[in-house]
């Protein structure tokens, strides 16, 4: 079986299994979308550090501003909004967003609905399964993570589960279409 063996994408064994060309080396100087490494580390900051509402950002932002005007300098974003336009502009692979918009369908009183039964909800979201492949084509994941799907059963036969990749979805995801180009007639659990 050639679980957990290295082998290309068509799944036939690596004759050579040695670690991969080294990546590309990139600018350092080259903080697109953002222009500068201070505007990213700003946004860093404010949104995953902090998690900066966008009325504090926007305080933060004009009272940054103040300070620089009399030097003819502004800071790295105008406000909340840019900044939410840049990070938007980061490059992920080229994995677009979508969103889909619902509403509640069930059962309503005949009077005095509630506002959040007649309301539409959009919800904005990338796809995970794209999402997760750029994370494997990165190279800063590289020691990060094992990526290999495996199964874990501890001293009574009971299966273990400790993180994503010991999931049933990753471990059919790499396992089974191998399994069953090979072995048609099988059934794959």
């Amino acid at each position: 079986m050639r679980a957990g063996k290295p082998c290309n994408k068509d799944g036939d064994l690596l004759l050579d299994p040695t670690s991969p060309p080294p990546a590309d080396a990139h600018d350092l100087d080259n903080w697109a979308p953002f222009r500068d490494e201070i505007a990213f580390r700003t946004a860093e900051y404010f949104f995953k550090n902090d998690q900066t509402s966008s009325k504090n950002i926007d305080h933060i932002l004009q009272l940054w501003a103040a300070s620089l005007a009399p030097y003819g300098d502004t800071p790295p974003f105008s406000d909340h909004q840019d900044l939410y336009d840049t990070i938007d502009a980061i490059p992920i692979g080229g994995v677009p967003w979508q969103s889909h918009t619902f509403n509640y369908e069930g059962l309503k009183p005949e009077h005095d609905i509630p506002k959040w039964m007649t309301a539409d909800y959009t919800i904005w979201y990338r796809d995970p399964q794209l999402l997760f492949l750029n994370m494997l084509e990165n190279p800063d994941f590289v020691e990060d993570f094992d990526y290999a799907p495996l199964r874990q059963f501890d001293d009574t036969g009971s299966r273990r589960y400790k993180n994503f990749m010991s999931g049933d979805w990753a471990w059919k995801q790499a396992v089974r279409p191998l399994y069953t180009d090979h072995h048609p007639d099988k059934a794959v659990l």
